[in-house]
């Protein structure tokens, strides 16, 4: 895996979970046959849960990262999606759950690496967002420059083509009520879709 970023509030946040911040009790691990998850991965399955419809996340692949950064499933699905927990570093709700087109593009963004060009990948965060910058993918903070936003609850369409995201507002401050992109001029730039 790629040398881990300090988390950045929204989808940044809840992606940085991948690879850092989220400790797991030591239990048996979820792939023995047998075992049950502890209270700690139950309460992380629920949580990831919450990301995305009853329908997708009951059938996603749940994972988190242990306090080394190592990946970890915690229940292993048979949908494509994959959903992982609020991050509890960071000051809002931010269960993901993605497919697997997706999940490459947020391997290739926490690696500073292009992403594939129109292979289109969905998220939900249906329990919302934190802050975030809507300009800088790797903002930490707020500042003049950042242009910070606030999100809620949304679905996100990753790794479409130019032509995609120029049919939708670009602003740097954009009406968060309504579709518009993230991260617009960078290689991450994405389409946000509120649902409430």
């Amino acid at each position: 895996m790629s040398k881990p970023i300090p988390a950045i509030a929204s989808m940044a946040a809840a992606l940085t979970v991948l690879f850092t911040q989220t400790a797991i009790a030591a239990d048996a691990p979820m792939g023995v046959k047998g075992a049950a998850p502890s209270a700690a991965a139950q309460k992380m399955i629920k949580s990831a849960m919450r990301a995305a419809p009853k329908k997708v996340s009951a059938a996603a692949t749940i994972v988190a990262a242990d306090a080394d950064g190592q990946m970890r499933t915690l229940r292993e699905g048979k949908n494509g999606f994959t959903c992982m927990p609020d991050n509890p570093a960071t000051p809002g709700p931010d269960p993901m759950c993605m497919d697997k087109a997706a999940l490459e593009w947020a391997q290739a963004w926490m690696g500073h690496k292009t992403p594939a060009s129109g292979k289109v990948g969905f998220m939900y965060m249906l329990s919302g967002g934190t802050d975030a910058s809507n300009t800088d993918p790797y903002a930490t903070k707020p500042s003049a420059e950042s242009h910070w936003i606030k999100t809620g609850p949304h679905v996100m369409i990753v790794g479409a083509e130019d032509s995609f995201y120029n049919m939708y507002p670009k602003a740097a401050d954009p009406d968060t009520s309504a579709p518009y992109v993230m991260w617009p001029g960078t290689p991450y730039r994405h389409l946000m879709i509120p649902v409430k």
